[in-house]
């Protein structure tokens, strides 16, 4: 048989007839490009997860490459001290509460709270009548007394004269010894009631004196001179001082006060009698009011199990500026310099000397072109915050404080641990 060839002409027109056949809606994508298009959007989560990967393996396996940031101070001249710091109250040096030493109605109350007022002068009045009343039934009894004690003089007196007149007529047979051993008796027993009704008077007399005296404190005089600081009580209440004295008025002397500063036990070793202390107020924290530690109590407080000490100084008060309960910042010195050089505390480190040497004191400087240099000084007073300098400083040299990575210490170490771990898989 024989095959008869199509000639490649016919193939190629009819593909272009079919082409032609095709008919595009206007505004409709193309299938392929659509299709294209959604795959792209598919791809870019992928990269984004690779270019995280990229980044956190460049930060845990590339080559750490720090630089060294220093930190430096000049050195300055100035006051530097050395104390115990505690939290104290402020109370009067001396105070006294004006009480009632008898009970009754408070009449009048001539003082307030403020007041200044002088020694004897009179401060409140209790109600009289009642102690009145008591002195003018003592009076009549004592009046009584002394009137019974007439009739037994009398008495004695005729006992006197009866057993005298007695003694006569046993002395001429003319009476019976009977006779003048009753008289003895009859004088002896009046005798014992002048004794007894002599001591009575004497006790009316005493209780009278008592009442006198009570009525004396019906009046309330002020014992010293100062500051009424307290009144707890009111005009018209009644006081009862059976079982103790009721507080009238309290008075203060406020010229001087009195720092009752709590010192913890792990300080309280450090304090000494006689050492210089100041403290600021809340109100006024640039000035000091100084003086001197005048006593240090030895039984403690104890307040959850904390052991605090009081220690105790006084400073004037001529301005009435301190009052009393205010709390105050104490500072007790135990060293103080004046204009003297000084450095931060970090600058400096404590090396050993050889063998069982003191230690030794080093600062690192910088010069000016940049150089460090470490050098030995000799210090001071040293606190929490700077260093006195005796010694091996210029004043305005610079010191090294601290030194660390200018990316941070933490980002160092972080780095150094990431080296030995195993990155895990990501895909």
């Amino acid at each position: 048989m024989t095959k008869t060839a199509r000639p490649k002409t016919d193939e190629k027109a009819a593909d272009e007839a079919g082409r032609t056949n095709v008919t595009f809606m206007p505004g409709a994508a193309p299938p392929a490009r659509r299709k294209r298009r959604s795959r792209a959007w598919i791809w870019l989560p992928v990269l984004a997860v690779l270019a995280g990967a990229g980044y956190y393996g460049w930060r845990a396996y590339a080559p750490a490459q720090t630089a060294t940031a220093i930190i430096t101070q000049p050195v300055v001249r100035g006051d530097i001290e050395n104390a115990v710091t505690a939290v104290g109250t402020l109370e009067a040096v001396k105070s006294v509460d004006a009480g009632a030493q008898v009970s009754g109605q408070l009449k009048a109350l001539h003082v307030a709270i403020g007041d200044t007022v002088a020694k004897d002068q009179l401060l409140a009045e209790i109600d009289p009548a009642t102690i009145e009343n008591r002195i003018e039934i003592n009076r009549a009894e004592l009046a009584n007394l002394q009137a019974q004690l007439e009739s037994k003089k009398a008495q004695l007196a005729l006992r006197q004269a009866n057993i005298a007149r007695q003694r006569n007529l046993v002395a001429g047979n003319a009476a019976a010894r009977q006779a003048l051993d009753q008289a003895v008796a009859d004088l002896a027993a009046a005798e014992a009631d002048v004794n007894a009704t002599e001591a009575q008077i004497r006790k009316q007399q005493a209780t009278l004196a008592g009442d006198e005296v009570d009525l004396g404190y019906t009046k309330i005089y002020a014992p010293m001179a100062g500051t009424i600081v307290a009144n707890p009580v009111k005009e018209g209440q009644t006081l009862n001082a059976v079982q103790s004295a009721p507080t009238i008025v309290t008075i203060a002397d406020l010229s001087t006060m009195a720092v009752r500063a709590e010192v913890s036990e792990a300080d309280v070793g450090r304090l000494k009698v006689g050492m210089e202390a100041y403290f600021t107020l809340l109100g006024q924290p640039g000035k000091r009011f100084t003086g001197k530690l005048r006593q240090i109590e030895p039984s403690p407080t104890v307040e959850n199990n904390v052991v605090l000490y009081n220690a105790l100084f006084d400073v004037p008060n001529p301005d009435g500026e301190l009052m009393m309960s205010m709390s105050a910042q104490v500072f007790f010195v135990q060293a103080a310099a004046r204009d003297v050089l000084l450095v931060p505390a970090g600058a400096v480190t404590m090396k050993r000397g050889e063998g069982r040497g003191r230690p030794q004191a080093e600062v690192t400087v910088v010069s000016a072109s940049g150089t460090q240099e470490v050098r030995k000084v000799e210090t001071g007073i040293r606190n929490r915050v700077s260093v006195e300098v005796k010694s091996g400083l210029e004043e305005g040299e610079k010191v090294i404080v601290s030194s660390g990575s200018a990316g941070g210490g933490s980002a160092g170490g972080d780095r150094g641990s990431r080296r030995g771990m195993r990155m895990p898989p990501m895909f």
